[in-house]
């Protein structure tokens, strides 16, 4: 009987184990800024609001050769940009990535981004206990001189 026992015990363990459910990260409002022909990286945006505490640490995509987390600060007067390690994402507190700020930089892109095109983006997150997930999102194209939008606080896409 004890194999049995330590063999359900086993099996409930494993299923109430922490995996990613599309809950654990809602993304509001994606998009990627368009491109012009020779233009070879651009940025990614959205709102990311994680259910329990989480770290964006990475992303990746099929349409750049490299995706990372950057911040875009002024440091003497001169707006710097540059990557960063991670984002921290408190739980139920939006985290916004936009124009002037954090983002996803894509950059080696392998064909200009054309308004209404959808970019595949795979953001990659960090648990407390070190242990990974991923979260597949699909961002539209906004023409390149098109205004941030405005970021509702209405439904979560997930």
């Amino acid at each position: 009987m004890s194999f049995v026992r330590s063999l359900v015990v086993g099996v409930i363990a494993v299923l109430s184990a922490p995996f990613l459910h599309a809950a654990e990260v809602s993304v509001d409002e994606p998009w990627v800024r368009g491109t012009v022909a020779a233009q070879k990286a651009t940025g990614a945006f959205m709102r990311l609001t994680a259910a329990s505490p989480l770290r964006l640490v990475g992303a990746s995509s099929p349409v750049a050769a490299t995706v990372e987390v950057h911040e875009m600060a002024m440091e003497h007067n001169v707006m710097k940009m540059r990557p960063v390690a991670g984002l921290d994402l408190p739980a139920g507190q939006a985290v916004e990535l936009k124009p002037g700020g954090y983002h996803i930089m894509l950059m080696g892109l392998v064909a200009p981004l054309a308004a209404d095109a959808q970019v595949p983006i795979t953001l990659s997150f960090e648990r407390p206990d070190g242990s990974r997930l991923t979260q597949q999102v699909d961002a539209p194209v906004r023409p390149l001189g098109a205004a941030a939008p405005a970021m509702s606080h209405g439904k979560h896409m997930h």
